[in-house]
């Protein structure tokens, strides 16, 4: 039986054959199109005998949505490549990347010289500025836009940006262009009746109607991720097209599609307005956008979590490591660092601080607040540039520490400890300026579900550094003497380290 999988392709969606579950853009290779120029003030949904109808957004609205042809001589890319590795997702990409072609072509390779794709875009002003996805345009050695009455001009790529998957088209008509106007994501509510237009298959302009599904679909392709979930109909070659709300306006870009054969399934994906204007905006005036970078690891903060350190709320985005040399240990922050504010807006979740960073260029000046031993604490940072960034390393400014080899239990925790000696340290390559306690056992449940293994390093017990196994047995014993139901420890398993918050066996 195959695997459920995730996908996003660059140019032409590739597929694996049925059964197959997919993430994937909605790219076509283009096949024809329909020949129609209809101009009108948009309206809302008509109620008629039928039902409701469509037709006044869609005679406003329809003349503005253009289809985006594309040729390269190299091989396309693959927006999918942006996908975090370790996703549940991520085991998927290696399968498919290497695929290419439409249902029921399986294994079909990749066009060695060159190659096509389509998907569709929306003018914004009268000049003809148009938006599309970053991952239609991607690569393009020519860019080719189809207007909705057939015409077909140049397009010239104004700008991109791969981490929000968004890029701007100019065409140069000889008269002023229709264009749909943006509307409020925001306002876009779970139920809310929405329409999608572009060019699916590159059979012609379509528009397809449904429902809002859900709000804040988060596809783990990077700091942006937003999108609104729709039922409506969108399939390869609708990338780039725009999500209408019943008043005509755009409220998101069409750009992904859950599929179990690259079909549509009713489960589709949009870029929220609000995020796409201001992006939009800064590729128009710019061209580029440098996101920005503090060299954090995060992790959210559950209610252990919240509990070993003392916070009131489950808020906040735990920092996990710190890298080398980069802005946010240059400002001072450290591993077991709850950051609850940046910029002077509060952080609730870790999603929201990646994105605040994200939003700001390189070289910004900006505030960081964290709750660190009990107490808020206020950081200036420097905002810096993520291809600059380091990979962590250890504090090499450390001495060796004075080890021993014998062995703590720990039965409130379910953990047997001891002093890493010199010999387990070359066996398990472990740094000697790396001090803590070595898990030689695990007996507690809490413990092995939370993935807890021997070999294990434990680093810190709530927010403290620790220098051995007697040393950890004490701060676990100090904080269960405080009264506190959980403890937070920091684990090192390989080359990795996160948070844990266990809770006492008869906590």
């Amino acid at each position: 039986m195959s695997k459920p999988s995730i996908l996003k392709s660059g140019r032409v969606s590739a597929l694996a054959g049925a059964g197959l579950i997919a993430i994937i853009v909605a790219l076509s290779s283009p096949l024809g199109g329909e020949h129609t120029a209809i101009a009108s003030e948009a309206a809302r949904p008509a109620i008629t005998a039928q039902g409701v109808s469509w037709s006044s957004v869609v005679k406003a609205d329809k003349p503005a949505v253009v289809t985006i042809i594309t040729k390269t001589r190299a091989e396309p890319a693959v927006a999918s490549r942006e996908f975090r590795q370790g996703t549940p997702f991520d085991e998927f990409f290696q399968q498919f990347f290497n695929e290419r072609g439409f249902p029921g072509q399986r294994g079909m390779p990749a066009p060695r010289h060159r190659s096509g794709g389509l998907g569709s875009g929306f003018v914004i002003s009268a000049d003809g500025m148009i938006v599309t996805n970053n991952h239609v345009v991607d690569g393009a050695d020519e860019i080719k836009v189809v207007l909705d009455d057939g015409t077909e001009l140049a397009g010239t790529l104004v700008g991109r940006d791969a981490k929000t998957d968004l890029a701007v088209v100019k065409i140069n008509a000889d008269k002023p262009m229709t264009a749909v106007s943006w509307g409020d994501s925001d306002k876009a509510a779970a139920g809310d009746p929405v329409l999608a237009i572009g060019n699916p298959f590159g059979i012609g302009t379509t528009v397809t109607a449904g429902i809002v599904s859900a709000r804040g679909r988060d596809l783990h392709s990077g700091p942006y991720d937003d999108f609104i979930q729709v039922d409506a109909a969108i399939n390869h070659g609708n990338s780039g097209g725009p999500l209408l709300n019943a008043n005509g306006e755009v409220i998101g870009v069409n750009s992904a599609i859950y599929s179990p054969n690259g079909g549509n399934v009713g489960v589709g994906f949009a870029i929220p307005s609000d995020q796409a204007r201001e992006i939009v905006a800064r590729l128009i005036e710019h061209g580029s956008i440098e996101h920005g970078f503090i060299g954090i690891q995060i992790q959210p903060v559950t209610k252990d979590v919240a509990e070993a350190i003392g916070l009131s709320k489950e808020e906040g985005a735990l920092v996990a490591d710190v890298t080398a040399d980069s802005p946010a240990e240059k400002a001072g922050l450290k591993p077991g660092d709850v950051v609850t504010a940046f910029g002077g807006k509060d952080i609730k979740y870790p999603k929201a601080l990646s994105r605040a960073v994200a939003d700001l260029s390189p070289g910004t000046d900006s505030q960081i607040s964290v709750w660190r031993n009990g107490k808020q604490k206020d950081l200036d940072i420097k905002v810096g540039n993520p291809d600059l960034g380091k990979t962590a390393s250890a504090d090499s400014n450390n001495d060796q520490p004075e080890l021993s080899s014998g062995e703590t239990m720990v039965p409130d925790l379910g953990l047997k400890l001891a002093d890493l000696t010199p010999d387990q340290r070359q066996q398990m390559d472990v740094p000697e300026e790396t001090r803590g306690a070595l898990i030689t056992d695990v007996t507690g449940d809490k413990a092995n579900e939370e993935g807890l293994k021997d070999g294990d390093i434990i680093l810190s017990v709530n927010q403290t550094p620790i220098d051995g196994a007697q040393d950890a047995a004490r701060q676990i014993a100090m904080a269960k003497k405080a009264g506190r139901n959980s403890v937070l420890l920091l684990v090192e398993h390989g080359n990795a380290q996160a948070f844990v918050a266990l809770p006492f066996a008869n906590g």
